[in-house]
């Protein structure tokens, strides 16, 4: 057992949040894990919960429109996901009886699994023994045992080798939540609670002196950027049955970012072109 394992596990034990998809059903803790990409907690509760209560099953979401899941997905951002979510529901349903699949490989031939979330969902959902890196796990394991402020933008070789190496045996599905608990709420990116740490006195981070990572950490403006105004066009159709491209234009300052978005939008199969110059949601 590594050192770490029993300071964090009985610390989680007494600190853990009351998160409904960690006493849910295995397609609860899928929606979770798609909800969660690059989007904190208290944004997705509101709406797993919305979610979980109109699609309980796959089966239930397979049968929804691109429309309808695009409205419910709401504000979360980045609606390829919602999409995505969409397909992976309808592939369940019809190919493994409406069952999120156990495996980790089966997992990542799902629309919108990659190589973290398949190794998620199999620890959450089914207590699988499988190595979950999400970014608060590596920042805090970077810290502890590698002694550097940040980790590198994606797990190399050697860093899942290394964690690896310290992965228990037996309940390595609570050593993954309780990691990533003790990441998102005490050794966060900025202002680290240190003095709330359980492993304080093992960290080599602290004993090397707090140095600071070479790594540049830039946080892009929201404003005005492309994204924003994909978000401000896909949620005006959320909010009418359809606008004229003239309509559309009106939301936004810069005309040639909406004509970019417009058919970004549309090649992602977010938004659909109609005759007139008219856009709606996918029927």
């Amino acid at each position: 057992m590594s050192s770490l394992e029993k300071p964090i596990l009985t610390w989680f034990k007494k600190n853990k949040r009351d998160l409904p998809w960690r006493d849910t059903s295995p397609w609860g803790v899928m929606v979770s894990e798609y909800m969660l990409q690059q989007t904190p907690v208290n944004r997705v509760l509101p709406k797993w919960n919305e979610w979980m209560d109109r699609w309980p099953t796959p089966k239930d979401l397979a049968k929804a429109t691109p429309a309808q899941v695009i409205t419910a997905w709401g504000r979360l951002g980045y609606p390829r996901r919602a999409l995505r979510l969409h397909a992976a529901a309808q592939i369940i349903a019809e190919d493994f009886n409406n069952k999120v699949p156990e495996d980790q490989e089966t997992l990542q031939l799902l629309p919108g699994i990659g190589e973290y979330t398949a190794a998620a969902i199999a620890a959450f959902a089914f207590e699988e023994r499988s190595l979950v890196m999400d970014v608060n796990i590596r920042r805090l394991l970077v810290r502890a045992i590698d002694g550097e402020e940040h980790p590198k933008p994606a797990p190399t070789a050697r860093e899942k080798a290394r964690r690896l190496e310290i992965l228990p045996v037996k309940n390595a599905h609570l050593w993954a939540a309780a990691t990533m608990e003790l990441g998102a709420l005490v050794c966060t990116s900025k202002n680290p609670s240190c003095e709330l740490c359980p492993i304080i006195g093992q960290c080599n981070w602290r004993k090397n002196g707090y140095p600071k990572t070479d790594l540049v950490r830039k946080s892009q403006d929201w404003h005005g950027t492309d994204r924003k105004c994909r978000g401000t066009i896909v949620q005006a159709l959320r909010e009418n049955e359809s606008l004229t491209e003239s309509a559309i234009k009106k939301l936004w300052p810069e005309e040639s970012q909406v004509e970019k978005a417009l058919k970004t939008l549309t090649d992602d199969l977010l938004i659909q072109r109609l005759p007139r110059n008219r856009y709606r949601l996918p029927q």
